[in-house]
């Protein structure tokens, strides 16, 4: 197996956490990443962060490991009834937006507040939303995942197949952890303050996740649409959330692998600092 298929399998891993049907999912994640207890510290808040991430990207490839090597020989007739996906997940983030707006807590934030084994369950949950997120992700992602990991299961061997599907996770974690750890850092002292201002962090989360359900609740009735001849590929919120998308992507692409692993290190060492400047005050 070449060195040159493995970075192709590690790019389109990072581009799909930013894929045009589910690129609006990420910002929903992060959302949720900042309601519920606040973290004692940096340190754990930027663990929890990586720990959920991992969940999410498992949920995300098993997905498509799943659909991939299983559902591969249907996908053609699979994948049309997948935006009717897309519009009910949209519509479940909304909802749990406008819940959060009207002062009330996410149905799993109950599971947060007991130790360590809440850790364990919003792990899992995390695992559920990586699944969703990649469903939604389908239709745009799941043809050059099945031209370069699927086909190198089926004609080179099950270790190729399996070498590019892990380098394939690890490109679309390493970017979710970047902004996640990002978010984590940010939540304990900006999110704080805000906390304290006046619970305004689940009102501005609510604000976010109602846009991004919003969005991807329309993409995906857009999909319907255009896959019945019902209307055209132009649509001004269409082209200009693709806009948007098309400039992460590129960014990503620009960073590569040295870029993004460079910013990741970067806010883990912020990380690390703060926690030990935190235990030089203690007394």
């Amino acid at each position: 197996m070449s060195e040159g298929l493995v970075a192709v399998a590690l790019g389109a891993g990072m581009l799909a956490a930013v894929n045009p049907c589910g690129f609006a999912l990420l910002p929903a994640y992060l959302s949720l990443l900042v309601v519920g207890d606040q973290p004692p510290n940096r340190s754990v808040a930027v663990a929890r962060a990586l720990v959920l991430t991992a969940g999410m990207t498992l949920g995300f490839v098993a997905v498509f490991g799943v659909f991939g090597l299983a559902v591969a020989p249907v996908a053609s007739s699979v994948q049309r009834y997948l935006p009717w996906f897309t519009v009910g997940l949209g519509i479940l983030l909304a909802s749990l937006g406008v819940r959060l707006l009207a002062g009330r807590p996410l149905p799993t934030l109950a599971l947060h507040r007991r130790g360590h084994a809440t850790l364990t369950r919003s792990w899992r949950s995390t695992i559920v939303f990586g699944a969703s997120y990649a469903v939604a992700s389908l239709g745009c992602t799941i043809a050059p995942f099945l031209a370069l990991v699927v086909s190198s299961f089926r004609a080179d061997s099950i270790w190729a197949g399996a070498t590019l599907f892990l380098v394939y996770a690890a490109g679309m974690g390493l970017v979710v952890a970047t902004a996640a750890v990002a978010v984590a850092l940010a939540r304990t002292s900006l999110i704080g303050r805000l906390r304290r201002a006046g619970a305004a962090v689940p009102k501005i989360a609510g604000l976010l996740l109602i846009a991004s359900g919003g969005y991807v609740a329309y993409y995906g009735w857009w999909e319907i649409r255009t896959l019945r001849g019902d209307s055209t590929t132009d649509d001004p919120v269409i082209d200009t959330a693709s806009a948007i998308q098309h400039y992460l992507a590129n960014t990503i692409d620009r960073l590569g692998l040295p870029g993004i692993a460079t910013l990741l290190a970067l806010v883990l060492v912020i990380a690390g600092l703060a926690w030990a400047r935190g235990r030089r005050s203690q007394p």
